[in-house]
Order: structure tokens, then C-alpha cells, then sequence
């Protein structure tokens, strides 16, 4: 399938503004997202869409590739769907912008989810979740599938709710389920769901993908080892700077 990574990168983040442009390791912290998405072998183009000349300009200097967008999405789906209506792709893969360490072997996966599951409108990942700290963290979304792998519901409360006794994060098959930020859409579907209102129920729990969920859609999971921690805060960002020097040491 004829594949694009779409990377949505904006400048007015709430938490961490100019959150794209900081440079601590040397590169832009785009740059590295950008990086790791070119080294994903399934896609044929990589581009970074955004509404600010500063990202585009930054973008360009490190010979990547970009698309200005509007300045109206409330949403960083949206801005790829804008990116996704001019290209003459199968499938369009959502890294989000601020995600340094993003496995280019989980960004493959997609596409592959999507071969295997005809009848799938999108796909995602998820990871399995080992302590009962996680499992309670709203900022931990979790999802639950069914017996082909298909998301049934994504929440930021715990599930599957363990009536009796304490949830098993040892069990093989993993039965509990962090869900990571990385899509892969059907283009046409992307266009569709990209003019889609929001419904009451991604509305209550501030998540997306339920709007396709809520509508019919049908969304593949596929497992990966781990998280992968994304840049929401100052130190979120230093503990990445950290990490990136001591691997640079490392390798030296």
C-alpha cells in the first residue's frame, strides 16, 4: 500500500509553547520526530504539516519536508486530513509531533495491521500495562479488543473493570492495554471522519478515536513492547535531552 507519514506540528502548545522548535540536543525537537519517521521503511513520503512560518522555516533548514495548513483545526487529525486530501496515497500515518523516540518499527506496524484486516478503517498501537499506578492514571488511556484485535473502547478510566480480586498485569495474552497516540487511516476514511462532528462521547473523555467507534468505524491494535514518552512538559523535554546525551556518549 502506497503510504505518507503526516507529522502535525504546531507553535502555540498550552504546556510547552514553541514546543517544536526547542534545540537543546543541537536539533530541533521536530527534527528528531522527523528523523525517526524517515527511518520507517513503509512510507514513501514524510512531511510535517503546520500553520507557522517559525516550524515551516526550521522544517526547510533541515532539508524536511513541509505543507503549510490552516490555522483553524482544532485538532491535530484535522490538519492531516487537510495534508491527506492532496496526496495520492493509500494510507496516511499520524506521528504526532512530539514524540522523539517513536520506534520507526511501531510506525511499520501499521500499515501491516491494515493489510491484514481488510475490513479496518484505521489502526493503532498499544503496549500492555504492568502496574496498577498506570492503570489508574487518566492520562493513561486504556483500550479493550476483541478476539480480532479490534478496539471495542478507549477510556481514561480502568478497563476491563476487575469486579473481584486485583487486575493480573503478568497474564499472557496482556489484558491490560495502554493505548499510544499513533494512527494509521484509510485515506478516504480520514477524509470522511475529518468532516465528522465530535460526538458527546469523545467529548466527555477528550479522546478522538472514539468518534470513529461511536459512528461504525472499525480500528485494528496492534502490540508493541513498550511506550515510547512523549514531550508534554519542561521536564518532560529535559528528561528527553538527558537520555538523548547519554546515548550520544554511549555510542561514542
Amino acid at each position: 500500500m502506497r503510504t505518507a507519514i503526516v507529522i502535525p506540528a504546531r507553535y502555540g502548545s498550552t504546556r510547552l509553547p514553541a514546543k517544536p522548535l526547542l534545540r537543546s540536543t543541537g536539533k530541533y525537537l521536530v527534527q528528531h520526530v522527523y528523523e525517526k519517521a524517515c527511518a520507517a521503511k513503509k512510507a514513501r513520503l514524510v512531511v510535517v504539516a503546520t500553520d507557522d512560518r517559525r516550524i515551516a522555516a526550521a522544517v526547510e533548514g533541515f532539508g524536511g519536508n513541509v505543507v503549510m495548513t490552516s490555522s483553524e483545526h482544532s485538532t491535530g487529525t484535522d490538519r492531516v486530513a487537510e495534508v491527506a486530501a492532496d496526496l495520492d496515497v493509500d494510507v496516511v500515518i499520524n506521528v504526532q509531533g512530539d514524540e522523539p523516540d517513536i520506534a520507526p518499527e511501531a510506525i511499520d506496524l501499521l500499515p501491516d495491521l491494515l493489510m491484514r484486516d481488510a475490513e479496518a478503517d484505521m489502526a493503532t498501537v498499544a503496549t500492555p500495562i504492568r502496574n496498577m499506578l498506570a492503570f489508574h492514571d487518566p492520562n493513561c488511556v486504556k483500550v479493550v479488543c476483541d478476539e480480532r484485535g479490534r478496539a471495542i473502547y478507549f477510556s481514561r478510566s480502568p478497563i476491563p473493570y476487575v469486579r473481584e480480586g486485583e487486575p493480573d498485569f503478568h497474564a499472557e495474552p496482556p489484558r491490560f492495554l495502554q493505548h499510544l497516540g499513533l494512527y494509521a487511516y484509510r485515506r478516504d476514511f480520514l477524509l470522511k471522519m475529518a468532516t465528522t462532528p465530535a460526538t458527546t462521547l469523545e467529548q466527555d473523555e477528550r479522546l478522538e478515536q472514539l468518534r470513529v467507534l461511536f459512528h461504525g468505524g472499525r480500528i485494528a491494535v496492534g502490540l508493541v513492547g513498550e511506550a515510547c514518552r512523549g514531550v508534554d512538559t519542561l521536564s518532560d523535554y529535559e528528561q528527553f535531552v538527558r537520555q538523548f546525551r547519554r546515548r550520544r556518549a554511549a555510542a561514542a
